[in-house]
């Protein structure tokens, strides 16, 4: 008998793409351009454009991934 671990990593199997669309649902374009300033959230802001420019760049990627965490687990 296996048995299989759960991952303590709350980004684990999430991907970039339900990151970013998960946190637009909960606090929409403005508030995410407000909270991570970065010209894709706050001019013509798109799911597309945003990923890829958060594909290419490390820092604003993990910016998000952060908000998203904090957001998940309530801190």
């Amino acid at each position: 008998m296996t048995t299989q671990r759960k991952s303590n990593d709350p980004l684990h199997g999430v991907t970039l793409e339900r990151i970013l669309t998960d946190l637009v649902a909960e606090f929409g374009w403005a508030e995410m351009g407000r909270r991570i300033a970065i010209r894709c959230f706050r001019l013509d802001p798109s799911i597309k454009s945003s990923l890829a420019f958060l594909r290419k760049t490390p820092w604003a990627r993990t910016k998000v991934e952060e908000m998203y965490v904090c957001w998940k687990t309530g801190g």
